[in-house]
């Protein structure tokens, strides 16, 4: 490693995973901005964690200026190594023209790429949801759409959001960009989660260019036990050691928690309908209206497995669509046990009320995941050092 630090600036921070991550690839977080009061306060209490002792936590990136960011951080333009986050995509609505941009979450990307374009990093690095590569720049809504309506625009075309949008936002001040969607399965977490990435260099130091960044962050770990990597996590290695003292986690009604009891370890609402156990009535009453879907159901009365990796951690455990039943306790995941399934460290202190601090997990970035993008990127910055 160089003796001087490999900056990071780190943006729409939440509870830290990805920072947690890029830190233990050797990033040094100088600041951290982020807008959820109690995600504040847990960067905060987290504070002497981080590599860097005199880390400042900012709130509203509105009311941030770039200027700020650098000051605080001790660097000028040009000298940070990275900036990072995941600003909210959902709401970006027209292509290339910043001032139509009315949702408030529209505009939050576009603070992101104001920071990027007025800090000029050496790399930036971008994570969102998967859907964000198949989402359209407009929406046409479904009962619009068919033989007897006029063709879709290019920015109604599925994938317009990302290559008329938000491509094209970071290219147009002055960065090659490359993207693609990590699993964090591939990289050591136990959990089946998928997030994208887009990763931009100010100085064209990226393989390639465009789709295709899993080049780049190579995966370590496989499902079946490929050669030469190690075989993927399962979520007994990770929380089998804190059945016995879980922590706090939220309470199922009785109702709920009588059909859990029924329900076998990796089983989930299809044991429930073959199992001859519950009558039709009782079967129609637990599934509501998702018992005449045709799909979206396997989240439905699941109870997990020692033996099989977690699926995609929501905000909460206790969702009837989204349930994450304890292998073999009738209760939810825990809050330690949800951190644990997305790396955190046990000494890792989140604030406020059970069920945000859910939330601030659930929405976090996987550790393993953070550390394997960053350990790429930190690859690069050490093989090609700047000129001085």
């Amino acid at each position: 490693m160089s003796e001087q630090p490999i900056t990071n600036l780190s943006l729409f921070s939440g509870a830290g995973g990805l920072d947690i991550g890029l830190e233990r690839a050797g990033f040094q977080t100088r600041v951290c901005v982020e807008n959820d009061r109690y995600c504040q306060d847990t960067l905060g209490n987290n504070r002497d964690r981080f590599s860097n002792p005199q880390l400042e936590v900012l709130g509203d990136i509105t009311k941030i200026g770039p200027s700020d960011l650098l000051e605080l951080s001790g660097l000028k333009q040009g000298e940070v190594d990275l900036v990072s986050g995941g600003p909210p995509c959902q709401a970006f609505s027209t292509a290339g023209h910043r001032e139509s941009i009315n949702d408030p979450r529209g505009r939050l990307f576009l603070e992101f790429v104001r920071i990027v374009e007025e800090v000029r990093p050496r790399f930036f690095l971008m994570e969102n949801v998967r859907g964000l590569r198949s989402a359209a720049l407009k929406h046409r809504p479904l009962n619009s759409r068919g033989e007897e309506h006029p063709p879709l625009s290019e920015e109604e075309e599925l994938g317009s959001l990302l290559s008329l949008g938000i491509l094209p936002a970071f290219e147009g001040i002055g960065y090659q960009v490359a993207w693609g969607v990590l699993n964090a399965l591939d990289y050591g977490a136990a959990q089946d989660r998928a997030r994208l990435f887009i990763i931009g260099s100010i100085d064209d130091e990226l393989p390639g260019d465009g789709e295709g960044i899993d080049d780049l962050v190579r995966p370590t770990h496989s499902r079946k036990g490929r050669p030469g990597m190690a075989k993927a996590k399962v979520l007994g290695q990770v929380i089998a050691d804190l059945e016995d003292d879980p922590g706090e986690c939220m309470k199922y009604s009785p109702n709920r928690a009588e059909v859990f009891e029924r329900i076998p370890e990796g089983k989930n609402w299809r044991y429930v309908r073959d199992s001859g156990l519950f009558s039709q009535q009782e079967l129609e009453e637990f599934m509501g209206g998702a018992y005449s879907s045709t799909g979206g159901r396997v989240g439905f009365w699941r109870r997990l497995s020692y033996d099989k990796w977690s699926p995609t951690l929501t905000t909460s455990p206790v969702q009837k669509a989204t349930g994450l039943c304890h292998p073999r306790q009738t209760r939810p995941l825990s809050v330690n046990e949800y951190a644990r399934i997305q790396g955190f460290p046990d000494d890792w202190e989140f604030s406020g009320p059970i069920a945000n601090r859910y939330r601030q997990i659930g929405n976090a970035v996987p550790v393993e995941l953070g550390h394997a993008v960053g350990t790429a990127l930190i690859d690069l910055i050490e093989k090609s050092p700047p000129e001085i």
